[in-house]
């Protein structure tokens, strides 16, 4: 399915990324000992207050934590003071039928391609595997991305995914991230329109240039794991979500905000979870 979405804002087009909430049926669920529930209302109710400016939400995957269709209800419900519309894709944690559950909804949308203005679309690709940490692109989800890139050749393209296509620096990290990502890249290599590619799944601020291409990745709304860490490791930085403005040039300007300092931290005694 295909959406277009103008900003009434600006000309340019400003985004806010959520990811990884890992929400659970019961309001008191905890990741690490951090109550996920309450991490992510935090973060919104600290968007809301800041008054931040933005047209769209992307939400990249990790939504819930147990698969139970109440996780992605309270997720539903928690976004709903930002009133704008949130488009979500599927993490290594979600179920893909309880994510269903919640839809149609009047703000979340369930969509492979979204045109953001004159300029700019969004591709959205499913990279799950079923029961595993890792990522995987399958052919389908390939050839989705070769068609919205050849069918809108005018518009400059940020693709989002859960998985990082590229090594984040952390080897315990790094065996989950998006297998065979040549194929990803070979796409992406075929096509000039490509600015940025956005990812959650690793819990940490991530911006590499590949090859002229921005790839991304942001923290979490709960729990923060340490980078440059070759085993399991925690970090003591607060929770946070990404704003994003897409430019009528093709450029992309981005900044991570964050709770203040100290706020919910996890149990650093924890060796993985």
């Amino acid at each position: 399915m295909k959406l277009s979405y103008s900003s009434k804002s600006s000309s340019s087009i400003k985004l806010l990324q959520i990811t990884d909430t890992h929400l659970f049926a019961p309001a008191d669920g905890r990741l690490l000992s951090i109550n996920t529930s309450e991490s992510f209302t935090s973060v919104v109710n600290a968007i809301v207050e800041e008054n931040v400016e933005f047209d769209a939400i992307l939400a990249t995957g990790d939504i819930s934590q147990d698969h139970t269709e109440a996780s992605y209800q309270r997720f539903e419900k928690g976004i709903l003071p930002l009133e704008k519309p949130c488009f979500w894709l599927p993490g290594n944690h979600d179920y893909k039928p309880s994510m269903g559950s919640v839809l149609p909804s009047p703000q979340i949308h369930q969509t492979e391609q979204v045109l953001l203005g004159d300029h700019w679309q969004v591709i959205l690709l499913d990279s799950q595997v079923v029961g595993v940490p890792h990522g995987e692109l399958s052919e389908e989800q390939l050839t989705l991305l070769d068609s919205a890139l050849s069918q809108y050749p005018e518009k400059s393209a940020l693709v989002l995914l859960h998985h990082h296509p590229v090594l984040a620096g952390s080897a315990w990290l790094d065996q989950h991230t998006l297998k065979k990502s040549e194929a990803f890249w070979d796409v992406v290599g075929r096509h000039n329109t490509v600015k940025a590619v956005l990812c959650g799944h690793i819990h940490q601020d991530l911006d590499k240039d590949v090859n002229g291409v921005r790839v991304i990745a942001t923290p979490s709304t709960c729990v923060q794991f340490k980078p440059n860490s070759d085993d399991f490791a925690l970090d003591n930085q607060s929770p946070g979500w990404r704003e994003l403005e897409l430019c009528d040039d093709g450029s992309l300007k981005t900044v991570i905000k964050r709770l203040p300092a100290g706020a919910y931290q996890p149990d650093f005694h924890s060796t993985g979870y």
